[in-house]
């Protein structure tokens, strides 16, 4: 139910631009999130987008990264830009409310090189 899409290998500086289509309940209905998960470490929070347009961000891709949703499309990105090498990982799209994240998607791996 959730897919994502555009992960892939850039230098550190570049922008990358991840999607995450989702079904339009799911999407009108709950929070959206990315999270990532770096080889040999544990799946870390990036950013959610509430229902109410609210949003926010882990510390590390604050002022880098960027959420949005588009309703019209079912979907959900994020504008990764000025990308680090630590911000390789495997990225996954993420749906749910105050009780947890219901929803995953398959992940989509994303390589910064220095």
């Amino acid at each position: 139910q959730l897919v994502e899409f555009g992960g892939g290998s850039v230098q550190a500086g570049g922008s990358l631009r991840l999607s995450c289509v989702a079904s339009r309940s799911i999407l009108s209905t709950n929070r959206m999130a990315w999270f990532r998960q770096a080889q040999g470490k544990a799946r870390e929070f990036v950013s959610f987008s509430s229902t109410d347009g609210s949003t926010k961000y882990a510390d590390s891709v604050k002022g880098r990264f960027t959420i949005s949703r588009d309703n019209a499309k079912s979907s959900v990105y994020l504008q990764m830009n000025s990308l680090k090498p630590e911000d390789t990982a495997m990225y996954y799209c993420a749906a749910g409310g105050p009780t947890g994240w219901q929803y995953w998607g398959q992940g989509t791996q994303v390589t910064v090189s220095s």
